[in-house]
């Protein structure tokens, strides 16, 4: 029994060490980055750019199927959330391939706006200080406003305003639920899921946007069918 609780004891030792060299590791990746630009520096490029569109001239549609595909707790939890990241990992495993990310909405923002798009360790573990930062600067809409307009859309879109007048040539408040659960679907891989790049696919994450839709009581199955089978 002794060695049992000897060896429990030196596993949560090395745990403990270990979360403590990750979070130096994250904080002196965000610091760097910070060093070269400060992070209200790079919000304010976005919301002072000539196309940034605020919360509230977005669709309700758009708003709730973003929501529903990126982050379905957004407005319940903090920067990060550890019970989304596990649901993630078990819908992938689940369906045998990546339809879910961990990440949430706020960390996202940390991605597009403070760090490169490579997937590196670093990077990850800094994402998570700069989501922390972010979310005791901004509120939760202002921080949805600042995802959706620094995403990128395929064929050259870059935010919400630009994808919307690009594919449907209407600006983000008049989507419509078709339009709407399209738009929201790109930013998770825009080379394959532009609907001009491979409509297929497109259709097919479409799909899958309005299913979480429906999961999460934004439309009913009627509706989400109407639009499937009109493809």
């Amino acid at each position: 029994m002794k060695f049992f609780r000897k060896l429990l004891l030196f596993i949560i030792i090395i745990i403990f060490i270990a979360v403590i060299v990750l979070g130096i590791i994250g904080f002196w990746y965000y610091s760097r980055a910070l060093s070269e630009k400060p992070l209200l520096t790079r919000t304010d490029e976005v919301t002072k750019s000539e196309n940034y569109t605020p919360f509230s001239e977005l669709s309700q549609d758009y708003i709730n199927a973003v929501i529903s595909v990126e982050d379905r707790r957004y407005y319940e939890h903090g920067a990060v959330d550890f019970r989304g990241i596990a649901r993630a990992i078990w819908t992938n495993i689940r369906n045998g391939e990546l339809q879910e990310g961990g990440s949430t909405i706020t960390q996202q923002v940390a991605k597009n706006l403070v760090f490169s798009q490579e997937e590196t360790l670093q990077r990850k573990l800094g994402e998570f200080f700069a989501a922390y930062d972010l979310e005791k600067k901004f509120s939760k809409e202002e921080i949805f406003a600042l995802y959706v307009n620094s995403s990128y859309f395929g064929e050259n879109y870059y935010g919400i305003y630009e994808a919307s007048m690009g594919y449907y040539g209407k600006e983000p408040k008049n989507l419509n639920l078709d339009e709407a659960s399209m738009l929201a679907g790109i930013p998770n891989a825009p080379s394959v899921y532009a609907p001009t790049v491979n409509p297929d696919l497109a259709n097919q994450r479409q799909a899958h946007v309005l299913e979480t839709m429906v999961e999460n009581g934004y439309v009913t199955q009627t509706q989400a069918d109407e639009i499937i089978n009109s493809k």
